[in-house]
């Protein structure tokens, strides 16, 4: 044994600190796989069920490889040049990530019929986090084999590593949650991490006083991904971005055209708010969302009152005050970084009040009554399953006055049976007596109103005809032959069981192979030189 490792290796607080500092590495590399992955594939339990389960083999791996390593040739180097390599992989993490989904996600639609987002979602990971992982897994048991010193406390060195690990992690779990990407976003986190494990491993070598053309390389290598690693937007194809960032729920991107500016919470499905240069109607479906406060007759009221549970950027709100000056408008957003939004570049009147909280758990506080509740909380498959049940929407109902409307936006529609939003409207039919929908063409949106009036649909076309905005009452008048009543049936979602990820899942997959049927059919035929024609 040489006198450089008694020097090291006897110095105990070394070795916890890199039990410690691997741990928590492991689990804000974790978290940060999410952020990620959301922008792209969602944060729906079924992507945190993905994560959670590639690192678990990565690191049942890296524990076994690690302990077969160390008996065999217990180098300390060894351990210690695998924790640089899986700092400098976690560092570049942010420089290509995007690129590998993106790269993943295009192959596997030419070649994957179903569970298109959960293939790609697993591959990604795989390819991108088990490597840093797996050599992050081999920390713990190549450690024992250099501290054990006998079998007499083995057991204490052993606990004592373990518990450096877990404390590692409770504060890597805490730490990018509530600081680092908050603060300074996914990207600048990777980088944290990874220059944490950089120095642990890196001591090592110095204090050896050898390998300095890997201490210089590593350096180089994580400088680099330092100054570029966090340039390009998670949207690089974009060239309109004027905002983006992250919150402590949401990727957040505005962008800005000559007719909209907009707001996506993703960069692969969508919009999630939106304010017109040009008109007060968008074209999309809070237009068509506000056949609500008509059935309920608010321009005729004096004073109506409305709740909007997932207020977003304020693109409905804005467009009822437009409409009906009288109503009362509250909202409840989750995201305050999106309120905030909202009146930074959306122009949300301040005058009305918009509570940071979760939809539910408002209703749950709340005591208060409306004319109309809007439900705008579901985003392409990350529908909340709180939001979703039978018992929200009993919750709701009690919210309402005697003959009010609740309006459901449900994105994903799909006319196959047993889709997501079939179990929506029966689960909502399960509970009002009277429920009607109305699609919006050229989208995926379907626009869905419950009431406890039966007279209310009736009542429609006079409601509408009286509008004073002759817009309004233009376009409410060419829907009222496409409101459609609606039967329940059995698809019931209950607090117990509501499959809204695996259901949400399945209907994206239909709705991604109807788009790119022709391309596949035509790369099928032609390949590659096809699609590129």
């Amino acid at each position: 044994m040489t006198n450089t490792r008694r020097t090291i290796l006897t110095n105990t607080y070394y070795l916890y600190l890199t039990e410690f500092f691997s741990g928590m590495a492991v689990m804000a590399v974790e978290l940060g796989a999410a952020r990620l992955l959301a922008p792209y594939f969602s944060s729906s339990q079924i992507v945190w069920t993905i994560i959670i389960g590639t690192i678990m083999i990565a690191m049942a791996g890296g524990n076994y490889w690690g302990g077969r390593q160390a008996d065999h040739n217990p180098d300390p180097a060894i351990l210690y040049r695998n924790i640089i390599i899986a700092a400098l992989w976690i560092a570049a993490i942010p420089l290509v990530g995007k690129y590998i989904i993106l790269a993943i996600t295009g192959l596997l639609i030419l070649a994957v019929d179903t569970n298109l987002l959960i293939c790609a979602a697993f591959a990604a990971c795989m390819i991108i986090f088990v490597f840093p992982l797996f050599l992050l897994g081999t920390v713990t048991p190549s450690l024992a084999k250099y501290t054990v010193r006998s079998l007499a406390d083995s057991g204490k060195i052993v606990g004592t590593l373990g518990a450096c690990n877990t404390i590692g992690s409770i504060i890597g779990t805490f730490l990018p949650t509530f600081v680092t990407i908050p603060a300074v976003g996914t990207a600048v986190s990777f980088l944290v991490f990874s220059g944490v494990l950089l120095c642990i491993g890196i001591m090592y070598f110095i204090a050896e006083r050898k390998q300095k053309m890997l201490v210089r390389l590593s350096l180089l290598l994580f400088l680099i991904s330092s100054v570029l690693g966090h340039r390009d937007s998670f949207a690089f194809w974009e060239n309109n971005i004027t905002y983006e960032g992250e919150s402590m729920y949401n990727y957040l991107q505005v962008r800005d055209t000559p007719d909209q500016t907009i707001l996506s919470t993703n960069v692969m499905f969508g919009i999630q708010s939106v304010k017109m240069k040009q008109s007060d109607l968008t074209g999309m479906y809070y237009d068509y969302a506000l056949a609500g406060p008509v059935m309920n007759d608010a321009a005729g009221k004096d004073r109506p009152s409305m709740l909007i549970l997932g207020m977003g950027a304020g693109t409905y709100a804005s467009q009822c005050r437009k409409y009906f000056p009288k109503m009362n408008i509250e909202g409840v957003e989750i995201d305050q970084k999106i309120t905030d939004l909202a009146h930074t570049y959306f122009d949300l009147d301040p005058a009305i009040p918009v509570t940071t909280y979760d939809g539910r758990a408002y209703l749950y506080a709340s005591r208060k009554k409306y004319d109309i509740i809007m439900v705008d909380a579901y985003q392409d498959i990350t529908l909340p399953f709180q939001m979703s049940s039978r018992e929200f929407f009993r919750l709701v109902k009690e919210h309402l006055k005697d003959g009010g409307v609740m309006a459901v936006n449900m994105n994903m529609q799909t006319y196959t049976q047993g889709n997501i939003n079939e179990y929506l409207q029966d689960t909502i039919a399960s509970e009002f007596s009277h429920v009607y929908t109305v699609d919006v063409p050229n989208t995926s949106n379907r626009e869905l109103f419950a009431t406890e009036n039966g007279h209310l649909l009736t009542q429609f076309p006079a409601a509408a005809s009286a509008l004073p905005d002759p817009e309004l009452r233009a376009f409410m008048l060419k829907i009222v032959p496409h409101m459609t009543a609606y039967t329940g049936g059995n698809h019931v979602l209950t607090d117990d069981k509501a499959p809204v990820e695996l259901l949400g899942m399945k209907t994206i997959d239909a709705l991604i192979q109807n788009e790119i049927g022709p391309y596949r059919k035509q790369f099928e035929q032609e390949g590659f030189s096809g699609l590129l024609k």
